[in-house]
Formats: structure tokens, sequence, C-alpha cells
């Protein structure tokens, strides 16, 4: 089985979709970084969610690139990037969904798997109109940073 890469990284410094409900979105951009701090029980340095609430579910969020891809083509959908779903880390080789509720390791940094990333009505406008409803059951992995360090790119991907 081949080792999970670690294929973008990203990060935004505010809430350009949480609880706008019915406001529209916010202008707030979201960055691709070559290494990401995540700090234990924090969240990513920079990061829209860093010490956003004691003990949060999504200190880090993961997407799978597969999903991504899949969904392009599924969609026809061309030229959008990942950086829409406003996930931090963009994966390659690794079952996000078999991670919820387990410890796992990428990069020396160890992570609880906590939730699903449930998509939501916004990727209907980020990526096409029948975004969240394809996404359903793969939507990405929340999780709680459990040591500090460091991830980087481990190649450039798609």
């Amino acid at each position: 089985m081949p080792s999970p890469e670690i294929l973008r990284l990203y990060v935004s410094t505010g809430h350009a979709y949480f609880g706008r409900h019915g406001l529209g979105a916010a202008d707030y951009s979201i960055e691709e970084r070559e290494e990401i701090r995540c700090v234990a029980g924090r969240g990513i340095e920079g990061d829209r969610f860093f010490d956003y609430k004691p003990d949060y579910k999504g200190q880090i969020t993961f997407f799978a690139e597969e999903v991504y891809l899949k969904l392009s083509e599924e969609l026809g959908v061309d030229g959008v990037p990942p950086s829409v779903f406003r996930r931090n880390v963009i994966t390659r080789d690794l079952d996000l969904n078999s991670l919820v509720g387990e410890e796992f390791e990428l990069q020396g940094v160890r992570f609880l798997g906590a939730a699903e990333c449930k998509p939501c009505y916004w990727m209907n406008s980020a990526f096409h109109s029948d975004a969240e409803a394809r996404l359903q059951g793969r939507g990405g992995l929340r999780a709680k940073i459990l040591t500090t360090g460091s991830l980087r790119r481990t190649t450039a991907g798609f």
C-alpha cells in the first residue's frame, strides 16, 4: 500500500462561509502554503479556527485528492481548485473515513479523527450546483491536533 501524501496545505484568516447562513460569502481568501504549523489542542497557526474554542473537533481538516478528482469528473468541472472546499490538507492514498474515532500520525504529528467534514450548501456555489449532494459521506475529515509539529507538502500533485 502506498504511503499517504500531502499534496496541498491551506489556511485562511477568516470565515468565508462558516456561520454566515443567509448573509452570503465573506471575502476571506484561502492561502496555499508549503508548510503549516499544527499546535496541539489549538489548531493551525494563522488559520481561522486557531483557538476557536476548547477541544474543538475541527482544529484541522483533511480532504482526499481522489474524491476531488472523482467529483470533478462526475460533474464535468474543470479548472476549479480543491481550495474551494476550504479544507486545510489535501491528501492522497489516505482513507479519511476510516480515521473517524482513530488516532493517526502524519509527518510526526499526531491527530485524532473526530468526525466527517459534512458537505454544506455553500459548496454548490463554490464548486458545482450538485456538489453538496455528491459529497455526502465523502466530504473529508475533521480532526483534533494531539501533538505540536509541522506538515509539509510531499508532492505537488494535480
